[in-house]
């Protein structure tokens, strides 16, 4: 699992079946300020995910990869690799909080 930030959406008028009403967005992870670990910090790398929680633009959610992507009851039958598994509240590393949700 990881955490990234939604950074945009991807439309595709033609594709496979089993992803016709799937909303794809994309996402950049996230990792912990190696300077002070006081916030989260782009990778600069981008992936593209099915979302199954609603989530939107902007905000951070929590993706998983690989098999993993296709362990939802909505995601079973997709021919995907990265997922969107829940929307982050808040991030806390050592007692102190890095992220609260609505942060940009």
């Amino acid at each position: 699992m990881f955490l990234a930030r939604i950074t945009g959406s991807v439309v595709s008028t033609q594709k496979v079946e089993e992803l016709v009403g799937q909303k794809l967005l994309i996402v950049e992870p996230l990792r912990v300020n190696e300077k002070d670990q006081s916030d989260l910090q782009p990778t600069g790398r981008s992936f593209i995910t099915v979302d199954t929680v609603g989530a939107g633009k902007g905000e951070v959610v929590l993706c998983v990869q690989g098999s993993s992507a296709r362990f939802t009851p909505g995601t079973k039958t997709l021919p995907i690799d990265c997922a969107i598994v829940g929307i982050v509240d808040s991030v806390t590393l050592k007692e102190k909080q890095i992220y609260e949700g609505g942060d940009v």
